[in-house]
């Protein structure tokens, strides 16, 4: 291969982190060699530089260049069912248990906490996606991702069914025509009590180990990436611990956790963004306290899908100690959606 080809990301590969990507379709790639062509942007994704462990979407064009040889052919990858282990099989079982919704098009599942949605070091078949073909019923074709949660992370997840409604579900996620709240507990109360976070984000760490870090507008750079959330305190108790609603307007990893802690008032649960500070006692779960609650997305076959999310079992028992009703929580950014 000697001269620089363009290559389009197709659906299959979406939310694919681009390491991956090259290990999927450049297998004789090595990852120190990908780390040093990424480092002097010889890759790109779509004119600008990016790091291995940044995400694709459908239609993202990877700048690829001349690596001394052709690689080896990629095998078609079909999305039709295929062989399952016991473990995804497992998980399987819990998701058909955690469906919300499911009609000709769309799934949308409760994601249970701890559970990856993807695979990564050590995972093996223990993740979502290793189990979705345990969700494919009746249609001919597995379950897409179209969008992500933290491990950690509980709540509403969308699957298309087929590959006319992950395109267009994709384009509602890109087009920012998805209004998703998230509920967390947070230590202590933040001041102003709502209001907007508009603080870029940027990674640092080892591989495997990435945290982000908040970036003021001054200091932002090709490294950093805007994220802006909006957040209210829906209740509080002595000041100690607060029940804040999000809504996201970008997608970036760990954002609302970076923000929140921003705010000096990390997430319950979150010992990488919040140190000890972040658990508590009084019989409060170690667990990360961050679910996602809802969902208003254009569903592709026309009009809209909303969908809520009970809460994870730990929250529950949390706000049950705490005396928080989670009817309170409702309409807290009509404004924003008018």
């Amino acid at each position: 291969m000697n001269a620089v080809t363009m290559r389009k990301v197709e659906l299959v590969d979406a939310d694919m982190r681009i390491d991956r990507w090259f290990k999927r379709h450049y297998p004789d790639l090595g990852h120190g060699r990908l780390e040093k062509l990424l480092r002097t942007g010889q890759v790109r994704v779509n004119g600008g530089r990016v790091k291995a462990s940044d995400r694709l979407l459908v239609g993202d064009e990877i700048r690829v260049p001349p690596l001394g040889e052709a690689p080896t052919p990629t095998p078609t990858v079909s999305a039709a069912p295929r062989a399952i282990s016991a473990r995804a099989l497992e998980i399987g079982e819990t998701l058909k248990k955690a469906i919300l919704h499911r009609d000709a098009d769309v799934i949308v599942l409760n994601k249970p906490p701890g559970l990856a949605v993807q695979g990564g070091s050590g995972l093996d078949d223990a993740h979502l996606d290793a189990a979705l073909d345990s969700l494919t019923f009746e249609a001919e074709e597995r379950p897409r991702l179209v969008h992500r949660l933290d491990k950690d992370t509980s709540g509403v997840l969308v699957l298309a069914r087929n590959r006319q409604a992950a395109t267009a579900l994709t384009k509602a996620f890109r087009a920012r025509d998805a209004a998703k709240t998230y509920w967390a507990l947070v230590v202590g109360m933040p001041k102003p009590m709502r209001g907007r976070i508009d603080l870029a984000l940027a990674k640092e760490g080892p591989a495997g180990h990435e945290k982000m870090r908040t970036v003021q507008r001054d200091d932002e750079d090709e490294d950093s990436k805007r994220a802006v959330t909006f957040y209210t305190v829906v209740e509080q108790a002595a000041g100690k611990v607060s029940w804040l609603a999000m809504r996201p307007l970008t997608g970036r990893t760990h954002q609302l956790r970076a923000h929140a802690a921003f705010l000096g008032t990390p997430i319950v649960g979150d010992g990488k963004y919040g140190g000890a500070e972040a658990f508590l006692t009084g019989g409060i779960s170690r667990k990360l306290h961050l679910h996602a609650r809802g969902i208003d997305i254009a569903h592709p076959a026309g009009g809209r899908l909303k969908i809520e999310a009970p809460l994870p079992a730990h929250m529950a028992e949390s706000f049950k100690l705490l005396g928080f009703e989670a009817s309170r929580g409702r309409d807290v950014f009509a404004d924003l959606d008018e």
